[in-house]
């Protein structure tokens, strides 16, 4: 015989989602990420428009605007996650 207790299986319990007012706070720093980067890129766009055309094709063939490019291609698809993420977590409250 040992001395070690005997351990009981307990049954497996889901484990509660994030409180709401987390989930709220989580959605609302996202949007505001999301939102802050939609209007820099507009302010990009519009700084770009007042450049003559040699420096803004000049600017389009750098690193950094390719980078750019792909970031926001890249925002699309963390939008739609956005979206979903606020969907189940809508789901999870009415549960």
């Amino acid at each position: 015989m040992t001395d070690e207790p005997t351990k009981t299986t307990e049954p497996d319990t889901p484990e509660p989602g994030p409180d709401p007012d987390q989930a709220e706070l989580a959605h609302s720093i996202i949007e505001s990420l999301l939102e802050h980067t939609r209007v820099v890129s507009d302010l990009i766009a519009v700084m770009a428009q007042a450049l003559d055309q040699d420096t803004t094709k000049a600017l389009t063939l750098t690193a950094q605007w390719q980078s750019y490019l792909e970031s926001r291609r890249q925002l699309e698809h963390t939008r739609q996650d956005v979206e979903k993420f606020v969907e189940l977590m809508k789901k999870s409250d009415e549960a």
